[in-house]
């Protein structure tokens, strides 16, 4: 996937969804990585906002809005969102990605009245079924192209050292040249202007949070 997305790739478009799977901000914060890290345009689509009776999803669209991120609320069912996302896409190569069952082929089929398969949740594992089994690009109009790709469970970024890290989380950049050393994880080095900036709320705890958990596994595909 890594490859797919450093090629010629305009937009990168996080699907995720209010319901099931559970929003989850950990494979959001992941995805995002692996955008930052290939240098593309990385915005979050948040599906199925029919379902947020209780604005559940507001504290996170607020969140991630603050670091810098383009958050597009949407719903392929009322066409909330969906003239807004269509505009973001025009004219430009736009890669899909998110958890599987999230409701991507749903939401495509809304912005370009396509007719692209649409699975359910499974009853036995309570996890989406993969209706998308190869990526697929799509010219869905005149200079407009859509990536739709297989649900992922999981993801890790490859190839990432974990001194670099840091630099993919955009809200550590005005803290990390105040680092006492210049190959800070931002993990336990004393002097870590990160931590600092975590402690006095500057940076969200979620945020760091997911961080600290990618930090744990970020080196385990590369070979030194």
């Amino acid at each position: 996937m890594e490859q797919i997305i450093a090629s010629n790739i305009d937009n990168l478009f996080i699907i995720t969804s209010v319901d099931f799977p559970t929003f989850n901000n950990r494979v959001i914060d992941r995805i995002i990585v692996a955008g930052e890290s290939s240098n593309v345009n990385t915005a979050i689509v948040i599906n199925k906002m029919d379902l947020d009776s209780e604005e559940f999803i507001k504290p996170w669209i607020e969140l991630y809005e603050s670091i810098g991120y383009k958050i597009f609320p949407t719903c392929a069912k009322s066409g909330e969102g969906i003239d807004e996302l269509k505009q973001e896409m025009k004219n430009k190569i736009n890669l899909l990605w998110g958890q599987s069952g999230v409701g991507k082929s749903s939401l495509v089929n809304s912005l370009y009245k396509l007719d692209l398969n649409i699975g359910e949740v499974s009853e036995y594992s309570s996890k989406g079924i993969h209706t998308t089994v190869t990526s697929v690009m799509l010219n869905v109009e005149k200079d407009t192209f859509v990536i739709d790709t297989p649900g992922v469970r999981e993801i890790d970024p490859f190839g990432i050292k974990k001194e670099d890290l840091g630099h993919y989380f955009i809200e550590f950049a005005e803290h990390l040249v105040n680092c006492r050393f210049n190959t800070c994880t931002h993990h336990h080095e004393p002097g870590c202007a990160v931590i600092e900036a975590v402690d006095n709320k500057e940076i969200s705890d979620e945020r760091y949070d997911s961080y600290l958990k990618l930090l744990d596994t970020i080196e385990d595909d590369m070979i030194f």
